[in-house]
């Protein structure tokens, strides 16, 4: 079965390529819940992204508009990232995929704001699901 590619010209197929990277929606619900944060704050909070993958979704996030970055010229430099309007109409979105979390993993030790055990796409799959069962 061949993967079918976003149409870059269509408006669902712009935002999905967004929001798909990874640590996107993470980083947003970060930010989102917590406020504007420091880079290396940040950085902290989500243990396994590199600087590099952080600081491109970060980079991609604010010419988008969802993310606004500060720059303070001193010594150490301060950069500080926080959300902006456009992103408050993905607020209610990415609330309600933290609420399907908590449902789906409530067993689990829950998240308050360090990363979780695994990137939203390496969540492991049933293996029964896997599709190589002989059928």
């Amino acid at each position: 079965m061949s993967n079918p590619r976003l149409d870059a010209d269509c408006p669902m197929g712009k935002l999905m390529c967004l929001l798909s990277g990874p640590w996107t929606i993470y980083i947003l619900w970060i930010l989102g819940e917590h406020g504007p944060t420091r880079f290396g704050s940040l950085k902290k909070q989500i243990s396994g992204v590199s600087s590099k993958v952080l600081a491109e979704r970060l980079r991609k996030l604010v010419d988008a508009g969802l993310l606004y970055r500060d720059y303070e010229a001193t010594i150490p430099p301060q950069v500080t990232y926080g959300v902006t309007e456009r992103m408050c109409e993905l607020s209610p979105v990415i609330k309600e995929l933290a609420a399907i979390a908590e449902n789906w993993y409530v067993a689990e030790p829950r998240c308050t704001g360090s990363t979780p055990a695994l990137p939203l796409g390496d969540v492991p799959v049933n293996a029964g699901s896997a599709g190589g069962s002989g059928q």
